[in-house]
């Protein structure tokens, strides 16, 4: 075996140095999650022009942030990270996903705002402002979502510091085994 696959980073995929598979994997699911983004503005700005002329401004921007919320996690469960066996109900993983994603909540309808109440083109076509609030959430919520939200590994996934590359998984099942053994041995 070679000293580089006995290293932790070849056991640790967010380590420095992880397999470039699971950085393409990576690579692969934040694109997945950044189309779903790119639909969710559609659905946050159909939504906010469709109730801002019952809601206001405000209103409408705040409604709009919960229906694209609630597509985007639907996306997300049955796409961006449908190999995730999802432990949890559906009701109890939305409402995760909206608590995780408060923070790009916040970067997002922050950056909105200041958008509205600073340029008023962006009040004119609060489509500008959607998209600018869009990019300044997007990174810190598939952070936050891979791994508070979808976290749950499939059943016949390896764990992250398992498998052959990891002689210290190997040493402790290794050693689990010897330790069943020599108590059946024994009695």
């Amino acid at each position: 075996m070679s000293d580089s696959l006995s290293s932790p980073a070849a056991c640790n995929p967010l380590r420095p140095g992880a397999t470039s598979s699971t950085a393409r994997a990576r690579v692969g699911q934040f694109l997945k999650f950044g189309s779903v983004g790119g639909l969710g503005l559609v659905w946050d700005t159909v939504t906010l022009y469709a109730t801002r002329p019952i809601l206001g401004l405000a209103g409408a921007t705040m409604a709009a942030y919960f229906v694209a919320a609630t597509m985007n996690w639907l996306m997300h469960r049955h796409w961006t990270f449908r190999h995730v066996r999802h432990a949890d109900g559906a009701l109890t993983q939305w409402m995760r996903f909206l608590m995780a994603n408060s923070c790009g909540f916040a970067l997002n309808r922050g950056t909105v705002f200041t958008l509205f109440l600073t340029m008023p083109l962006c009040r004119a076509i609060p489509a500008l402002a959607l998209a600018a609030g869009l990019l300044a959430g997007m990174l810190a919520n598939f952070n936050l979502s891979r791994r508070l939200v979808f976290r749950h590994h499939d059943a016949g996934a390896v764990p992250r510091h398992s498998g052959p590359d990891c002689p210290a998984s190997q040493n402790a099942a290794s050693s689990l085994t010897d330790v069943r053994n020599s108590d059946s041995s024994i009695g």
